[in-house]
């Protein structure tokens, strides 16, 4: 009977986000079967994408320059620190720029949340923004006309906008987006849910 080092990969034995993540930066069978499911996504994707550029569905353009950040594959690539950079970046160039976020994790009601500096509180806007805040003005809502309105509200010497994790949300126009990628690429170069 061979014995197996404890150290040796036990697939079987990881938990199933771990086996997902391995299927959407790898292939294999779960990722095949899920390939019709994400075929359909794309049909559905492209769709979305035709009836705003076709004005069908309405987008809002905010009144300053908006730049996304945004990444395309699952979890965290460093979104954040990007925003981040970026901000300071836009600052030292003479800009005043303010951040808009979805606010993950948290129930933000109707009204967009706005923030700054150290009382910003994660309980109220969620961690990545509450860091975030500490940077520059920020504005958190699901809607992200929401949020530009309100944070322009706050702090009408915004001159331009950056929407963090917003690539998605095509009610919103851009006039730059920013896509962060890390080690893993693109995964397995398929769409959700099998890439």
């Amino acid at each position: 009977m061979k014995s197996r080092h404890p150290d040796q990969n036990n697939s079987h034995l990881k938990p199933f986000s771990e086996r997902l993540q391995e299927q959407w930066q790898q292939g294999g069978i779960l990722s095949t079967c899920l390939l019709p499911f994400s075929k359909l996504n794309g049909i559905i994707q492209n769709l979305r994408t035709m009836l705003y550029k076709k004005q069908i569905k309405r987008s809002y353009r905010a009144p300053c320059p908006v730049i996304v950040v945004g990444n395309i594959y699952v979890g965290g690539t460093g979104k954040t620190p990007v925003v981040a950079a970026l901000v300071q970046a836009l600052q030292d160039k003479g800009w005043n720029p303010g951040i808009i976020s979805r606010g993950y994790g948290v129930d933000i009601g109707k009204d967009a949340r706005v923030a700054h500096g150290p009382s910003a509180q994660a309980t109220q806007i969620g961690d990545e923004p509450a860091l975030l805040a500490q940077y520059a003005p920020i504005a958190v809502h699901p809607k992200r006309e929401l949020g530009v309105k309100a944070l322009l509200a706050h702090y009408p010497q915004t001159n331009v906008i950056i929407a963090d994790d917003g690539l998605q949300h095509l009610a919103l126009q851009r006039d730059v987006e920013i896509i962060v990628q890390d080690e893993r690429g693109i995964g397995n170069g398929q769409l959700l849910p099998a890439g």
